[in-house]
Protein backbone atom coordinates (compact mmCIF):
# COMPACT_ATOMS: atom_id res chain seq x y z
CA UNK A 1 0.00 0.00 0.00
CA UNK A 2 1.18 3.50 -0.64
CA UNK A 3 1.50 5.87 1.23
CA UNK A 4 0.45 8.78 -1.22
CA UNK A 5 -2.28 8.06 -3.88
CA UNK A 6 -2.69 11.67 -5.09
CA UNK A 7 -0.65 14.50 -4.24
CA UNK A 8 -1.84 18.47 -4.89
CA UNK A 9 0.37 20.80 -5.87
CA UNK A 10 -0.27 24.40 -6.18
CA UNK A 11 1.35 26.00 -8.86
CA UNK A 12 1.32 29.77 -9.70
CA UNK A 13 3.61 29.23 -13.12
CA UNK A 14 6.47 31.19 -11.92
CA UNK A 15 10.17 29.63 -12.02
CA UNK A 16 10.55 29.65 -8.73
CA UNK A 17 7.70 27.89 -8.50
CA UNK A 18 9.00 24.82 -10.30
CA UNK A 19 11.39 23.32 -7.58
CA UNK A 20 7.57 22.68 -5.52
CA UNK A 21 6.13 20.75 -8.94
CA UNK A 22 9.37 18.90 -9.07
CA UNK A 23 9.65 17.95 -5.78
CA UNK A 24 5.43 17.09 -5.90
CA UNK A 25 6.20 14.76 -9.15
CA UNK A 26 9.36 13.22 -7.64
CA UNK A 27 7.29 11.92 -4.40
CA UNK A 28 4.51 11.00 -6.92
CA UNK A 29 6.70 8.50 -8.65
CA UNK A 30 7.92 7.25 -6.06
CA UNK A 31 4.57 6.35 -4.54
CA UNK A 32 3.21 5.75 -7.67
CA UNK A 33 0.68 8.14 -7.30
CA UNK A 34 -1.07 10.87 -9.44
CA UNK A 35 -0.53 14.52 -9.22
CA UNK A 36 -3.11 17.33 -9.47
CA UNK A 37 -1.81 20.67 -10.78
CA UNK A 38 -4.49 23.68 -9.07
CA UNK A 39 -4.22 26.96 -10.03
CA UNK A 40 -6.20 29.30 -7.78
CA UNK A 41 -7.16 32.42 -10.19
CA UNK A 42 -7.13 35.06 -7.08
CA UNK A 43 -10.09 37.40 -8.18
CA UNK A 44 -10.58 39.15 -4.78
CA UNK A 45 -7.48 40.86 -5.48
CA UNK A 46 -8.69 43.05 -8.43
CA UNK A 47 -11.94 43.07 -7.39
CA UNK A 48 -13.05 47.23 -6.80
CA UNK A 49 -10.25 48.13 -8.82
CA UNK A 50 -12.39 50.58 -10.81
CA UNK A 51 -11.78 48.47 -13.93
CA UNK A 52 -14.83 47.08 -14.27
CA UNK A 53 -14.69 48.04 -18.23
CA UNK A 54 -11.36 46.14 -18.87
CA UNK A 55 -12.18 43.16 -16.84
CA UNK A 56 -13.04 40.95 -19.48
CA UNK A 57 -9.78 41.44 -20.48
CA UNK A 58 -8.09 41.05 -17.66
CA UNK A 59 -10.17 37.56 -16.76
CA UNK A 60 -8.66 36.14 -20.07
CA UNK A 61 -5.34 36.62 -19.44
CA UNK A 62 -5.65 35.48 -15.56
CA UNK A 63 -7.28 32.32 -17.17
CA UNK A 64 -4.42 31.97 -20.01
CA UNK A 65 -1.48 32.40 -17.53
CA UNK A 66 -3.94 30.23 -15.41
CA UNK A 67 -3.68 27.24 -18.15
CA UNK A 68 0.13 27.75 -18.65
CA UNK A 69 0.63 27.11 -15.32
CA UNK A 70 -1.19 24.09 -15.01
CA UNK A 71 0.21 22.42 -18.41
CA UNK A 72 3.92 23.54 -17.17
CA UNK A 73 3.19 20.81 -14.65
CA UNK A 74 1.88 18.34 -17.29
CA UNK A 75 4.96 19.17 -19.42
CA UNK A 76 7.24 18.50 -16.56
CA UNK A 77 5.95 14.82 -16.19
CA UNK A 78 5.99 13.27 -19.72
CA UNK A 79 8.32 10.84 -19.35
CA UNK A 80 7.34 9.72 -16.29
CA UNK A 81 4.60 7.35 -15.14
CA UNK A 82 3.09 9.82 -13.22
CA UNK A 83 -0.26 10.67 -14.13
CA UNK A 84 -1.52 14.61 -14.36
CA UNK A 85 -5.05 15.95 -13.51
CA UNK A 86 -5.35 20.15 -14.07
CA UNK A 87 -7.56 22.25 -12.28
CA UNK A 88 -8.13 25.79 -12.57
CA UNK A 89 -10.63 27.40 -9.58
CA UNK A 90 -11.36 31.12 -8.82
CA UNK A 91 -11.56 32.09 -5.06
CA UNK A 92 -9.06 32.47 -1.98
CA UNK A 93 -6.03 30.81 -2.86
CA UNK A 94 -5.70 29.64 1.05
CA UNK A 95 -9.67 28.39 1.01
CA UNK A 96 -9.37 26.77 -2.14
CA UNK A 97 -6.13 24.69 -1.94
CA UNK A 98 -7.67 22.89 1.12
CA UNK A 99 -11.46 22.52 -0.53
CA UNK A 100 -9.41 20.86 -3.62
CA UNK A 101 -7.46 18.58 -1.81
CA UNK A 102 -10.42 17.65 0.48
CA UNK A 103 -12.74 17.31 -2.42
CA UNK A 104 -10.09 15.59 -4.82
CA UNK A 105 -9.69 13.15 -2.11
CA UNK A 106 -5.92 14.06 -2.15
CA UNK A 107 -3.14 12.64 0.82
CA UNK A 108 -0.72 15.20 0.53
CA UNK A 109 0.03 18.92 -0.78
CA UNK A 110 2.85 20.03 -1.78
CA UNK A 111 3.31 23.79 -2.22
CA UNK A 112 5.70 26.51 -2.17
CA UNK A 113 6.86 29.20 0.27
CA UNK A 114 8.56 31.79 -0.04
CA UNK A 115 10.01 31.46 3.50
CA UNK A 116 8.90 35.18 4.72
CA UNK A 117 9.28 35.66 8.24
CA UNK A 118 8.83 38.33 10.58
CA UNK A 119 6.79 41.78 9.37
CA UNK A 120 6.98 40.52 5.93
CA UNK A 121 4.83 37.76 7.15
CA UNK A 122 2.54 39.70 8.90
CA UNK A 123 2.01 42.41 6.14
CA UNK A 124 1.99 40.59 3.31
CA UNK A 125 -0.05 37.12 4.87
CA UNK A 126 0.99 33.69 3.89
CA UNK A 127 -1.03 31.17 1.44
CA UNK A 128 1.80 28.21 2.33
CA UNK A 129 0.64 29.46 6.73
CA UNK A 130 -3.17 29.24 5.78
CA UNK A 131 -2.96 26.18 3.97
CA UNK A 132 -1.09 24.29 6.68
CA UNK A 133 -2.88 25.56 9.80
CA UNK A 134 -6.63 24.36 7.89
CA UNK A 135 -5.42 21.01 6.00
CA UNK A 136 -6.83 18.15 7.16
CA UNK A 137 -3.82 16.16 5.00
CA UNK A 138 -0.07 16.51 5.38
CA UNK A 139 1.56 19.71 3.92
CA UNK A 140 4.97 19.47 2.36
CA UNK A 141 6.40 23.45 2.11
CA UNK A 142 9.46 23.69 -0.05
CA UNK A 143 11.30 26.73 -0.04
CA UNK A 144 11.18 28.59 -3.14
CA UNK A 145 14.42 31.21 -4.38
CA UNK A 146 18.02 30.23 -4.52
CA UNK A 147 19.16 32.02 -1.01
CA UNK A 148 18.40 29.85 1.24
CA UNK A 149 18.97 31.66 4.72
CA UNK A 150 22.20 29.97 6.08
CA UNK A 151 21.56 28.30 9.85
CA UNK A 152 22.57 29.87 12.78
CA UNK A 153 25.37 27.04 12.96
CA UNK A 154 26.47 27.02 9.75
CA UNK A 155 27.33 31.03 10.28
CA UNK A 156 29.26 30.57 13.85
CA UNK A 157 30.65 26.73 13.57
CA UNK A 158 32.21 27.86 17.30
CA UNK A 159 28.55 27.90 18.69
CA UNK A 160 27.42 24.70 17.44
CA UNK A 161 30.08 23.17 18.64
CA UNK A 162 30.20 24.82 22.29
CA UNK A 163 26.66 23.97 22.64
CA UNK A 164 27.01 20.21 21.58
CA UNK A 165 29.89 20.20 23.94
CA UNK A 166 28.02 21.60 27.11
Amino acid sequence: MALYDRVLVPTDGSPKGKRAVEHALALAAVHDAAVHALYVVDTASYAGTGMEATWTGIDEMLREDADEAVAQVAALAEGTDVAVETSVVEGSPGREIVRHATDAGCDLIVMGTHGRGGIDRLLLGSVAERVVRRSPVPVLTVRLGEEAEPTRAAEEPEAAETAEDG
